[in-house]
């Protein structure tokens, strides 16, 4: 009988270790990326934003005709919302996507909208314009130099004739919250320097929230960093990471930009019980789910307390969720911002676009 128990014990000891290595052998098979690519080459001009087509979400009403937020007549301020990299596929060669890809456009609607850009629909007027963003390959090297710059400023410009549209037909002088994630961060960065850093505009800025995308304070020479849940007219930023690891190229990270987005202040740490909710992809709202901690350039988030938290012990890096972890905390102080903006008395004229 013992000998049977022996036996047994040593065959699951080798079945552990055959799994251990075929999950090791995966794992480095996933991480091995190569990327079909093509030489880039310059396509139509411009999209034209006075079609209802080219909106995920225009004044509030997404393009199935369901209002996003509970925004009224009464609300006072706008929201423009970028959305992440969508584009990934491997196989594909184009350096843009379409601005009708169906893949793409799916996922912003059926993902991106009710996981990100609702957070802070509550807080005003939401506007999301589709556009034919760079495909992921283009951040990296060698193919940021063999077209992955030519197409992020291609996507940018769509961002900027969206923006320009939304101002001069939406905007009429309300406050503005300017929201993206990883893609969307960097070319609404590029926005604020090009159209509120250091001018009038500025003074209708409620907040940017540049998420997912490295923020150092010297790319702005008036726009600082909020330091407090309710101050205006600037900026936060973050970039989350498992508690106790550091991604590959952590140097790239060194001196950016890190908000606390539980306290919204200058704490280096929040507590669990601070946290006011993840939004998991149950759509189920689970509060006091993590506690954070700011190190350099990075913000380590400790495993969210979700169902199946299990899967995510395996993940390391949290950017996909850099929004998600901080749904509820986000939605609140939108909210919280847009109120101490009304409250404002003593602010610039505003300018004209």
């Amino acid at each position: 009988m013992q000998t049977i128990i022996y036996k047994c014990r040593y065959l699951k000891k080798i079945m552990q270790k055959r799994i251990y290595y075929i999950l090791i052998v995966l794992l480095l098979c996933a991480c091995k990326v190569n990327y079909r690519t093509a030489s880039f080459a310059p396509k139509s001009g411009v999209i034209k934003y006075n079609n209802p087509e080219h909106w995920a979400v225009y004044d509030g009403i997404s393009a199935q005709g369901n209002q996003i937020g509970a925004f009224s007549d009464s609300t006072t301020a706008d929201v423009f919302y970028v959305y992440p990299t969508l584009f990934i596929d491997k196989k594909d060669s184009a350096w843009n996507a379409a601005i009708d890809d169906a893949n793409v456009n799916y996922d912003v609607i059926k993902w991106i909208l009710p996981y990100q850009a609702a957070a802070w629909a509550d807080a005003g007027r939401l506007f999301v314009p589709f556009y034919r963003q760079n495909h992921y390959r283009a951040f990296f090297k060698p193919y940021m130099n063999e077209g992955g710059r030519e197409a992020i400023a291609f996507a940018y410009a769509d961002v900027k004739a969206a923006f320009e549209y939304y101002m001069k037909l939406e905007n009429k002088g309300r406050p503005i919250i300017l929201a993206g994630h990883s893609q969307g961060a960097l070319h609404l960065k590029k926005i604020l320097q090009e159209y509120f850093d250091g001018k009038p505009l500025q003074n209708q800025l409620v907040a940017a929230y540049l998420i997912g995308t490295r923020v150092m304070e010297d790319e702005f020479s008036a726009l600082r960093p909020l330091i407090s849940p309710h101050q205006i007219g600037g900026y936060v930023s973050w970039n989350t990471y498992k508690k106790g690891k550091y991604p590959k190229y952590y140097d790239w990270y060194n001196n950016a930009i890190t908000t606390n987005p539980i306290t919204w202040d200058n704490s280096k740490e929040s507590l669990i019980e601070d946290h006011k909710g993840v939004l998991y992809y149950d759509n189920v709202l689970y509060e006091k789910s993590l506690a954070v901690e700011k190190i350099n350039g990075m913000l380590w988030v400790s495993l969210p307390k979700v169902p199946k938290r299990f899967l995510m012990s395996f993940i390391k890096d949290y950017h996909r969720f850099d929004v998600t972890l901080f749904w509820e905390d986000i939605r609140q102080n939108a909210l919280q911002r847009v109120e101490a903006f009304n409250r404002e008395k003593l602010r610039a004229p505003r300018g004209q676009f």
